[in-house]
């Protein structure tokens, strides 16, 4: 199996910490398919799209190793792992579970002085979209949802959502983003902050459970899933 030639992936620029920039750069291709599953790039041609050497790309792509993302094939790269309809299924399926009941329960304790950092984190989501800023979308919804987690005061749980939605694929986000309905998605956002600022704890919880509808289905490149408690 040989290396594949590198997609057109957004340059990183210069950062901080170089190497945290370049894994969530290349994450954010995995999940939203610029690198294709099953597909072996090499650390020095994914270096050279973006831009930097091909040490801190490695390095970062065994970070990815660790959590599954992607093999390691010594001397030829790293392969994109597969994931099936079923996986992508149960992933969906344990996020339903898990995410609206704690945002439900998160609306009554959510300090009023935040809303404002939460309200711009959900337009950096909105630019993100009508920028035609995948990586930026993905980063700033990625940091919207983890933040509304967080006030569960449950850290554990904040993991476990941050790599299942990692594990996710968004193979239809593209496509959404070159027709330009991504904004509407990107909207639910502020829609989302506006039952938290009513305190309508219900009205949260039905939205999220709309929101990850659209993640498995219409997202990923299929039709949206329905969302209903069984």
């Amino acid at each position: 199996m040989s290396p594949t030639p590198v997609p057109d992936l957004p340059g990183i620029g210069r950062r901080e910490n170089l190497r945290d920039r370049i894994r969530e750069a290349l994450r954010a291709g995995i999940i939203s398919g610029k690198l294709e599953p099953g597909v072996v790039y090499s650390a020095p041609a994914l270096g050279a799209q973006l831009g930097v050497s091909a040490t801190p790309v490695r390095e970062a792509m065994l970070d990815l190793v660790k959590g599954g993302l992607v093999v390691a094939h010594p001397n030829k790269g790293f392969r994109i792992t597969e994931m099936s309809e079923e996986d992508l299924d149960n992933l969906a399926a344990v996020r339903l579970l898990i995410e609206p009941p704690t945002v439900r329960d998160a609306v009554a304790v959510i300090p009023k002085e935040d809303f404002p950092e939460l309200r711009a984190r959900a337009q950096a989501i909105v630019d993100a979209a009508e920028n035609g800023n995948l990586l930026g979308y993905i980063e700033a919804d990625h940091v919207f949802h983890l933040t509304l987690l967080a006030y569960s005061g449950n850290r554990f749980l904040v993991d476990v959502v941050s790599d299942l939605r990692s594990q996710t694929r968004l193979l239809g986000l593209t496509p959404l983003l070159e027709s330009g309905r991504l904004g509407s998605s990107a909207a639910e956002h502020h829609e989302l902050l506006d039952f938290v600022e009513a305190r309508d704890a219900s009205g949260a919880e039905l939205l999220m459970r709309r929101h990850i509808g659209h993640v498995r289905g219409l997202w990923a490149g299929g039709a949206e899933r329905s969302t209903a408690v069984r």
